[in-house]
């Protein structure tokens, strides 16, 4: 039946492509799509698809010239006046981090020598420098999530791992109006802005006048390198207002509020104040730093009778690993944490030692078993695999409230 269909096939679609011409075969050159569709065409059009296929294409820098969309994407070189994270490969497989700002004749000083800043300037990122000391450091530009780990802070900021759970809660768009109560030191604030996009509108509030001044500070460094450094702008939709929330009713009855983020003491204050404001279905994410305070926030959402409905409450955990290769010698593996701070400067030794490091060293002598099949047949070395001995401790528990309208009979 197969061969039959073959036929039948071959009898309705033959391969010939004309009479006297041997059929092409499948391994043959086929037309391209431009080639068919210029075959279809009357002889004046047919000519005038072959000219425009033939005429030169712009290179690819002018055409990404022409592009912002595509310039803007393109990382360029270091230049004066941006942030610069600088990595060093430290012992037990940890990094050391430092960010600062290229200034002409500054200097970059670490435990590992010092590199100057025009040493920086005009390389392209994820290049590999040497200090004055021989030690190999990695410039490339900081992420927004390393800059709020490193950037000056007074309080203790909200950690990025909770910042993505409190967008999820929030589940806020570009062009919304978000508000904040507890600028801190600019944290959630800057990814607040970046969420909400150019079209949105974020509200700070803050009562100490030294976490506002911070807080604006971190906010505006971040926006001036980030324009050095890019093509594009950041954002400048972020309203900082020194003022007590649980004060600032006058102030809001002109709003319309799509989320609310609220990273202060006592949160049940500014509650019965941004409510109104919320619109309905608006989602509330409340920061807390312990239990009893969820507590109270709920407590006085039941006593005052607030049109609030808890949707969870969770704690967010983040556990980093390790997974390196192992050094085996006598059966007991040890993780293999050897950095190579001193390199030779010839290339051969370079590559002798980096080889050294990634193999396993066995010593079989006193005993005669051998390695295990599986390890010899799923991976060239063993690896170690376990969390990391230093974690991220706990920061804070979330609320999630979200609004609700009033029950219609």
């Amino acid at each position: 039946m197969r061969a039959g269909s073959g036929l039948r096939r071959a009898a309705f679609f033959p391969f010939s492509t004309g009479e006297g011409k041997p059929p092409r075969r499948a391994w043959q050159k086929s037309l391209s799509p431009l080639e068919r569709v210029r075959r279809m065409l009357p002889p004046e059009k047919a000519a005038e698809v072959g000219r425009c296929a033939a005429a030169p294409q712009p290179p690819s820098e002018d055409r990404a010239a022409a592009s912002p969309e595509v310039a803007a994407a393109q990382p360029g070189p270091f230049r004066a006046g941006e942030l610069v994270l600088a990595e060093m490969r430290r012992k037990y497989n940890r990094t050391l981090k430092l960010m600062c700002r290229l200034v002409v004749g500054s200097v970059l000083a670490s435990n590992g020598g010092l590199l100057p800043h025009q040493d920086i300037i005009g390389q392209m990122p994820g290049q590999m420098l040497r200090t004055s000391a021989g030690v190999r450091l990695q410039v490339r530009r900081p992420s927004l999530e390393e800059y709020v780990l490193l950037m000056p802070r007074g309080p203790t900021i909200s950690y990025p791992k909770d910042i993505s759970a409190i967008l999820m809660m929030m589940d806020i768009h570009w062009g919304d109006t978000v508000l904040e109560a507890g600028s801190g030191s600019g944290a959630l604030t800057l990814f607040l802005s970046k969420a909400v996009g150019p079209k949105g509108r974020v509200i700070s509030y803050e009562i100490r006048d030294d976490h506002h001044s911070l807080a604006k500070k971190n906010y505006r460094h971040w926006c001036a390198a980030w324009k050095i450094g890019h093509t594009e702008e950041w954002p400048d939709n972020v309203d900082f207002i020194l003022k007590d929330i649980s004060t600032a009713a006058m102030g809001m009855k002109s709003l319309t509020l799509d989320a609310v983020a609220l990273d202060m003491v006592n949160p049940q204050s500014a509650l019965p104040v941004v409510q109104p404001s919320l619109k309905q279905g608006g989602v509330c994410a409340v920061y807390l730093a312990n239990i009893t305070q969820v507590i109270e926030v709920l407590d006085r959402i039941r006593t005052s009778r607030l049109p609030f409905l808890c949707e969870k409450i969770i704690e967010v955990t983040h556990r980093d690993w390790l997974v390196l290769p192992a050094k085996i010698k006598n059966f007991k593996s040890s993780q293999v944490v050897e950095t190579q701070e001193n390199i030779e400067e010839t290339l051969q030794k370079e590559y002798e030692e980096n080889y050294l490091q990634d193999q396993v060293a066995l010593t079989e002598g006193e005993y005669n078993e051998p390695l295990s099949d599986d390890t010899e047949t799923h991976c060239s070395v063993p690896y170690i695999a376990r969390p990391s001995s230093w974690q991220d401790a706990h920061s804070a528990f979330l609320i999630k409230l979200r609004k609700f309208g009033p029950l219609h009979a």
